[in-house]
């Protein structure tokens, strides 16, 4: 029996395990994070009242735009579903994690320049993460975020190009805009921690793998503000928790 075989095979297996590469979600714990005794929050961010007529967007100022929507093109400011669940709501943990850090990833968070529109029109990052701007467009554009707690940056993107950023400090959120479309307008919001995530269709959010704790939790929309509620959470516990904005 070649015994040098025997201890080769398992280190090689070994050292196959540890060079692996990982991919992170936006907002999720690196597989190297400990979650035993993790807690989770969920829930929906509701809208009440009557919801503000959409502005319709006229792109006629550039055809190779306007000729990808045969149907009418409305913002994305307040947009809802036939039961009111809110989309494009920011929900976060603003306190209470204490002087706990987190490696950012390195997998980027791709956002779309399609239709003249971005997709989606608001996400969520971490600090340092990489952004990729991808222009799905026949046409060019710029991307022009204009932050207050971060570098204000301003690129050109000719069709079928993409670009990496990144930023350096938290914000919440820094809106986003095409200085070559006017009505192109979207937000990015940037963490210093993974306990973050955007309502969908559904208006639903989870943070996950939590450390049991004390937490501020914060919901934050570009036209209808910020609501805020605290909550306690024990090891392995799940809570449930809405969000409601009222129209003015």
């Amino acid at each position: 029996m070649n015994l040098n075989k025997l201890i080769t095979i398992p280190v090689l297996a070994l050292l196959i395990s540890i060079s692996r590469p990982y991919a992170v979600r936006a907002g999720s714990l690196p597989p190297t994070t400990s979650t035993n005794g993790a807690a989770s929050v969920r829930g929906v961010v509701k809208f009440e009242g009557t919801v503000p007529k959409a502005k319709q967007i006229s792109m006629s100022a550039d055809p190779s735009c306007a000729k990808q929507h045969p149907s009418p093109v409305f913002a994305q400011e307040v947009v809802t579903d036939s039961k009111g669940d809110l989309q494009d709501v920011v929900v976060f943990i603003s306190d209470g994690l204490g002087d706990r850090s987190f490696d950012a990833p390195t997998q980027a968070v791709v956002v779309e320049q399609k239709g003249c529109m971005y997709e989606p029109h608001v996400l969520a990052v971490r600090a340092n993460q990489p952004l990729r701007v991808v222009n799905d467009d026949p046409t060019s554009h710029n991307i022009h975020p204009t932050p207050a707690n971060n570098r204000e940056w301003n690129k050109a993107e000719p069709p079928g190009t993409s670009l990496d950023e990144s930023f350096a400090r938290e914000e919440i959120a820094i809106p986003v805009k095409c200085n070559v479309h006017p009505w192109m307008h979207g937000y990015v919001a940037v963490f210093k921690h993974p306990f973050f995530a955007v309502t969908g269709k559904d208006g639903s959010f989870d943070l996950s793998s939590l450390p049991p704790g004390t937490y501020t939790i914060k919901a934050w929309h570009e036209k209808l503000g910020t609501s805020t509620q605290t909550i306690t959470i024990g090891a392995n516990e799940t809570k449930e928790i809405s969000f409601v904005f009222k129209g003015v």
